[in-house]
């Protein structure tokens, strides 16, 4: 994925100005921008990353991303705090993805936390496909 192309996690704005300073190291801002800088980790493949923003109390010794599932779309359904002043967040999102002739959507209602003047994915309630 180049600087000049469109960010995968669907906000309109070029990848450069969007997730890709979150995947280079720089902390996200808010919840949302977390979780949209996490979707496009999954979209290059980033696993890395995934582990590296995910709280290290409830992360998972092993975390590894299937190369052959494609994301495909993101759409943010509901923010709840997760603001740069705020200490947590919800966000509601549906993931569009695809696996050979597959095809299928993530619902997810996710927890964010921020603790040492960073954001962190908690977990999440994983909803009907």
């Amino acid at each position: 994925m180049g600087d000049g192309d469109p960010c995968p996690c669907g906000s309109g704005d070029r990848f450069d100005g969007c997730c890709a300073p979150a995947l280079r190291g720089t902390p996200a801002p808010t919840a949302e921008k977390l979780m949209r800088s996490r979707y496009a980790a999954f979209v290059v493949g980033d696993a890395h990353y995934l582990a590296e923003t995910w709280h290290p109390g409830t992360r998972p010794e092993e975390l590894t991303v299937d190369p052959a599932q494609r994301w495909t779309g993101l759409e943010i359904s509901g923010v709840e705090a997760g603001g740069v002043d705020d200490s947590r967040g919800i966000v509601e999102f549906q993931a569009s993805w695809r696996e050979g002739a597959h095809r299928g959507v993530l619902r997810e209602r996710s927890r964010f936390v921020r603790q040492g003047g960073r954001w962190w994915y908690l977990d999440g309630e994983i909803g009907p496909s």
